[in-house]
């Protein structure tokens, strides 16, 4: 038996989310700068967001995305949907039209990064999602 690298975590966890897509080093702009972090690009067609704590990867593929729906999608936790969005936009998101904003201005808004690929700003500045989800998890989640 071999010894974990050092600093893994007792159990797996995510250590990327890796994006299919055509043209990795301009997601990755995007990416770095909607989270407001850096990256890099490892090697050829292959470009990293430091997300902390886990790492956004991109990797290009010849073949162009088939769907029109995504069968992954990233929710990016935002104080502000409005002032995001905005952002988001200047960066070179496209905003799909769904909107679910609470009175308090909690919710979520559905946009796409530059080659269309679906994200969620989501408001949570109440705490009642990641509360009630950390609950969940305390109260019935199982270990894998």
């Amino acid at each position: 038996m071999t010894t974990p690298p050092q600093g893994l975590a007792s159990r797996p966890s995510i250590q990327e989310v890796v994006v299919d897509c055509a043209d990795p080093a301009a997601l990755a702009t995007f990416w770095a700068g909607l989270l407001r972090t850096r990256w890099v690009m490892r090697h050829e067609g292959w470009a990293v967001v430091d997300a902390d704590p886990l790492l956004l990867a991109f990797q290009q593929v010849p073949e162009p995305k088939g769907s029109p729906k995504n069968r992954l999608h990233l929710d990016v936790l935002v104080a502000d949907a409005d002032a995001e969005t905005a952002r988001a936009v200047a960066l070179g998101a496209t905003v799909t039209g769904t909107r679910e904003l609470g009175p308090d201005g909690d919710g979520f808004v559905v946009l796409q990064d530059p080659e269309g690929n679906e994200l969620c700003l989501v408001v949570d500045n109440g705490g009642g999602w990641t509360t009630g989800t950390r609950t969940a998890l305390d109260e019935r989640g199982a270990a894998g």
